[in-house]
């Protein structure tokens, strides 16, 4: 893995594909990806390619003001922990969930509900948000 690790798993996301790391000694991903294994530490890895689907398993608003300046013009949105099939945990935007009250707890009370990559550009950097299916 002699290529900037950043930018092979953003410039995926730019051609649409949601890139993670596989050890070849346990056998368990890393996501997002990193130079060593999260699970075991050695630096025998693999790029895999994840699915984009999960389970939608929490969902809140974003943070207002939002931290960085480049998610302005997106606020305020909903910010959700998915469980993706792989079974590793993402967090991101949701970009098709009202942030009310109201419906944030109706997403609540659903339990795990289905989502996909919604791979979204925001001010020239193509960042990983998931929409309900």
């Amino acid at each position: 893995m002699s290529d900037s690790i950043i930018k092979k798993y953003y410039d995926g996301l730019k051609s649409g594909k949601i890139l993670a790391t596989k050890c070849n000694k346990c056998g368990k991903y890393t996501f997002p990806p990193t130079t060593r294994c999260q699970h075991c530490g050695r630096d025998d890895l693999a790029w895999t390619e994840f699915s984009g689907k999960g389970k939608l398993m929490y969902v809140s608003h974003g943070m207002a003001p939002p931290p960085n300046q480049r998610f302005v013009k997106l606020a305020p949105y909903a910010f959700g922990h998915v469980l993706l099939e792989e079974g590793v945990y993402a967090q991101g935007i949701v970009t098709n969930i009202p942030i009310d009250p109201k419906t944030l707890n109706e997403y609540y009370e659903k339990g795990p509900i289905d989502v996909e990559a919604d791979i979204i550009d925001v001010e020239g950097l193509s960042i990983l948000a998931f929409k309900t299916v």
